[in-house]
C-alpha cells in the first residue's frame, strides 16, 4: 500500500473489534443418597453460531470477513469519513438442554474518541431457552463530529456476556426420535398411527408439538418413519422458485429445483447438521387429482409410491399435506378439500408455513406432463405448470436414533444433542 493511500485513510488500516463472550455456569449443591446407578445428562453450551454485517453507512467496509467460533466474535471494519458506520449482528444459541439467564452485560472503553462503539438488542434478565437463539447488534462508527485526522487510528471494543443457568431450569431427560412415538393421540392436535402406512406415524393439526431445530433453523416434523428416520420440513420458504424450466414434471430427470436442493442448497447447510441427513425414498408417482385418487386417499398414496426417487433434500408430498390434517370427517380426501378447503385449513398446520398469496410447490406431479400440485393459501390444491414459480420449503430425512430434549413447542422446539 502506498503512503498516499495510507493517509486517505482516515481511521487506519484496521479497526479490530473482538466481541467476547464469557459464560458463567450457576453453582448448585444438593446432597444425594443414591442407590444403584445415575447418570448426568444435563449439557450446557451457550455459544456464538453467526455473525453477519449491515446498515452500511458512507464508505465503511469489512477489512476481513466477520468470524466466530465457539465463545468469541471477531469483526474488523475500516472507517474513511466522519459519520461512517457499520452494525454486526451476533447470534448467541443456547445448544445445550439447561434455560440460560443473562445475568450482566459489560461494555468496555474503546480508548478511541473518535471511534464510537454501541451494542443493542439484548438487555440483562434475558431468558435463553434451550434450542433458543439470540441476537446482540454492535454498531462500530466514525464519531461525525471530528474534524481532523486523530492519531490513534485504532480501537478495541468488547462486550462481555455473563449467562448462567435459569433457576428452575432443570433439563428435559433426553430422548430418542424413536421415543416421540409413545405419545400419540387419536383426536386433535398430536403424532398419530399413520393409517396407511405400517409403522409409521405422522403429525396432524392445526399446531402440533413437532418443531426442531435444524441447522440453527426452525423445522417441523411431518413423520417419524418405521426406519427412525424423521422426515422433516423446514419452517420458513427458501423463496419463490420453478420446478422445472422446462415444463416437463419429471423429478428424477433431474427437474430444476431437485439439482438445486441436492447441490447448492444441499452444500450451504452447516456440516455438522448435514452429517445428520440420509438418503431416503420420496415418492414421485403422479396423481390424477380427478380421478380414483381424489376421493380415496389409499389410491392417492398408492399413486404417489408408485414411482420412488431417492436423494438427500426434496418437496413436500401431496400425500403428507393430506395427511397432515386431523379433520378425518371432512378433509380425508382431494375432492373433500376442493369443496371443504377453508374449513380443512384450520386443522392443518402445513397452511401456516404459507404467507401472503404465494402457494407451496409439493413434489407430486399431476397426471399430465406438465404441471404439478400446489397447496393454496386457502387450504386446498390447484396444478400449475412447472414453470410457474411458487414457494419452496425444503424436505429432508434425519437420521433414526437422535437424541432429542425439549418438548416440541415452538418455544422449546425439540432440540438435537
Amino acid at each position: 500500500m502506498t503512503q498516499r493511500k495510507k493517509n486517505n485513510i482516515i481511521i487506519g488500516s484496521l479497526c479490530a473489534v473482538v466481541l467476547l463472550m464469557a459464560v458463567g455456569y450457576a453453582a448448585f449443591s444438593s446432597i444425594l443418597n443414591i442407590k444403584g446407578t445415575s447418570s448426568i445428562s444435563s449439557n450446557w453450551k451457550v455459544l456464538i453460531t453467526n455473525v453477519v454485517s449491515k446498515n452500511i453507512v458512507g464508505s465503511a467496509t469489512n477489512a476481513e470477513e466477520p468470524s466466530w467460533e465457539d465463545l468469541t466474535a471477531t469483526f474488523k471494519t475500516n472507517l474513511v469519513s466522519p459519520g461512517d458506520s457499520i452494525e454486526y449482528d451476533i447470534t448467541i444459541e443456547n445448544r445445550g438442554n439447561l434455560n440460560a439467564t443473562l445475568d450482566k452485560i459489560t461494555l468496555s472503553d474503546s480508548n478511541n474518541e473518535a471511534i464510537k462503539f454501541t451494542s443493542s438488542g439484548l438487555e440483562e434478565g434475558t431468558e435463553l431457552n434451550a434450542g433458543g437463539t439470540a441476537t446482540l447488534t454492535v454498531k462500530v462508527e466514525y464519531d461525525s463530529n471530528v474534524t481532523s485526522q486523530p492519531e490513534n487510528t485504532e480501537g478495541t471494543f468488547t462486550v462481555t456476556l455473563d449467562y448462567s443457568q435459569k433457576e428452575g431450569g432443570v433439563p428435559s431427560t433426553p430422548i430418542t426420535s424413536t421415543d416421540l412415538t409413545a405419545n400419540t393421540v387419536e383426536t386433535g392436535d398430536g403424532l398419530y398411527t399413520d393409517d396407511y402406512n405400517s409403522g409409521r406415524y405422522v403429525y396432524k393439526g392445526a399446531n402440533p408439538a413437532n418443531y426442531i431445530t435444524f441447522n440453527n433453523e426452525l423445522w417441523r416434523i411431518l413423520s417419524v418413519e418405521s426406519d427412525g428416520s424423521l422426515k422433516i420440513i423446514k419452517n420458513e420458504s427458501i423463496g419463490s422458485m420453478q420446478w422445472d424450466s422446462t415444463g416437463v414434471n419429471n423429478w428424477a430427470r433431474p427437474a430444476d429445483l431437485n439439482t438445486y436442493l441436492n447441490n447448492d442448497y444441499y452444500n450451504s447447510l452447516d456440516a455438522n447438521f448435514r452429517d445428520l441427513v440420509i438418503s431416503h425414498n420420496f415418492g414421485i408417482g403422479k396423481v390424477d387429482k380427478y380421478g380414483e385418487a381424489s376421493y380415496n386417499f389409499t389410491s392417492q398414496i398408492k399413486a404417489e409410491n408408485s414411482e420412488v426417487w431417492d436423494g438427500k433434500v426434496a418437496l413436500i408430498t401431496l400425500g403428507d399435506f393430506m395427511n397432515a390434517n386431523s379433520n378425518k370427517e371432512t378433509c380425508y380426501s382431494l375432492s373433500n378439500i376442493s369443496m371443504q378447503d377453508r374449513v380443512c385449513k384450520t386443522s392443518n398446520y402445513i397452511l401456516s408455513l404459507i404467507s401472503g398469496d404465494y402457494f407451496i410447490l409439493t413434489l407430486t406431479p399431476d397426471n399430465s406432463t406438465h404441471s404439478v400440485h400446489r397447496i393454496t393459501n386457502s387450504g386446498g390444491t390447484l396444478e400449475y405448470n412447472v414453470t410457474v414459480s411458487e414457494m419452496v420449503f425444503p424436505v429432508l430425512y434425519l437420521k433414526s436414533g437422535l437424541s432429542l430434549t425439549g418438548d416440541g413447542s415452538q418455544g422449546n422446539p425439540y432440540t438435537i444433542n
